[in-house]
């Protein structure tokens, strides 16, 4: 990965994948049929450490859930966003003001917010927006 900025391409999304260990994921729903909850459990098979961010529950797939992002006390690698477009902008900006930076903000298919985005790249984090995690480790990574 070169400078810090929007990632899109194969080579790039490919090394970051295979970089990181911890996800948040903003908005995992504890229902089996959603395809946050579908994501989560696709990373947690994968090896990957999930904290689950869901202000109205307190468990899913068996993790604890936290109410925000500030409530982890772990370092988190990706903040995996499953809101609507226009609801991005708070969640970066709580990214922003963790005490440990992620190393990317991830923008689940369909999701698009090119002023969070700026916010993101202006404070050294990639951004990954329009395209689903699981879909592109199962391509690029596994």
């Amino acid at each position: 990965m070169q400078s810090i900025g929007s990632i899109s391409n194969q080579t790039e999304i490919t090394a970051l994948l295979k970089d990181v260990s911890s996800i948040a994921i903003v908005g995992l729903s504890p229902k089996e049929n959603r395809p946050s909850n579908m994501v989560g459990r696709y990373l947690l098979e994968n090896g990957y450490t999930i904290y689950p961010v869901n202000p109205g529950q307190t468990e899913i797939l068996g993790l604890q859930c936290y109410p925000d992002l500030d409530s982890i006390p772990h370092v988190i690698d990706v903040v995996d966003i499953f809101r609507k477009s226009e609801d991005i902008m708070p969640i970066v900006e709580q990214v922003v003001a963790l005490k440990t930076m992620p190393r990317a903000v991830w923008m689940q298919q369909g999701i698009v917010n090119e002023a969070a985005a700026v916010l993101a790249r202006e404070n050294g984090m990639y951004v990954v927006m329009d395209r689903c995690i699981k879909v592109d480790h199962a391509n690029f990574v596994k």
